[in-house]
């Protein structure tokens, strides 16, 4: 992991990557099975949004940019917990077979399942630094980090309006999502829908480099979608897209595909 400092308001250089490294390896002591090539990560700060770029360096690094800046260790590890997601997903394994084109219907998916990974990384330092903390002192910082991610699960703007059940908020929400993958509240609040299925099943992490592997079909139906990542992960991992799929309401019989 290699950072440039210039615009995190005065944190260094080490602990930063000390505590990217503990965000992402939540997620990655689950994935025994996946590459990420050596040339690491290569993080700078950028004035926006966080992003991960489709483009590696020219050092063949995975070139991420994020928006925290100073002693804000929870969201560092909030942005860089998405990101290292979007890496799993677009980055990892035989990476150049993946698609990984943007704009196309299902996007929301890849969203919803990096903000995820944000909610379950920080619950997870949370309880990782109360006895393991990259640096000694900083196990006090432990509550902040699970705080944080209960802020994000509490606010009014991720929470499902009273009395209506997921699904049939889903299926009012879906043919907008499919326009606008980009709805960071929406795709929270999706995101509380799976963080049980992965904490339940950390394993369930490794499913994500398969999820860019089906057609290159911008408009498909979720359905398809789903039953392709299902068809393309090992087949150990397909129980669990199963069930995520079940989250949408989408059955899928293992192995197979649908139409």
């Amino acid at each position: 992991m290699r950072v440039n400092v210039k615009g995190f308001g005065g944190a260094n250089e080490s602990d930063i990557k000390a505590l990217l490294r503990s965000a992402a390896n939540e997620i990655w002591q689950h994935c025994p099975n996946t590459r990420l090539d050596d040339a690491g990560f290569e993080i700078f700060h950028r004035e926006k949004t966080p992003i991960t770029h489709h483009e590696r360096s020219r050092e063949g690094g995975i070139v991420v940019g994020l928006a925290a800046e100073g002693y804000m260790w929870s969201r560092y590890a909030y942005q860089f917990a998405h990101e290292f997601c979007h890496a799993l997903i677009s980055h990892s394994n035989d990476w150049r077979r993946l698609w990984r084109k943007t704009e196309h219907a299902n996007q929301w998916l890849d969203e919803a399942c990096c903000e995820t990974a944000s909610l379950f990384s920080l619950r997870a330092m949370a309880r990782t630094w109360k006895t393991n903390p990259p640096y000694r002192n900083w196990k006090s910082y432990a509550p902040s980090l699970a705080s944080y991610a209960q802020a994000r699960m509490d606010d009014p703007k991720h929470r499902l309006p009273a009395g209506t059940p997921f699904a049939d908020w889903f299926a009012a929400e879906l043919p907008g999502l499919r326009k606008a993958w980009s709805q960071r509240d929406k795709n929270t609040l999706i995101a509380q829908q799976l963080l049980p299925l992965f904490e339940a099943q950390p394993q369930g992490w490794e499913s994500l480099t398969s999820l860019k592997l089906g057609s290159r079909d911008v408009d498909k139906s979720l359905a398809k979608h789903l039953a392709e990542w299902q068809a393309n992960a090992p087949a150990e991992q397909r129980a669990f897209v199963g069930k995520i799929a079940a989250v949408f309401g989408v059955t899928l019989a293992a192995g197979k595909g649908a139409e």
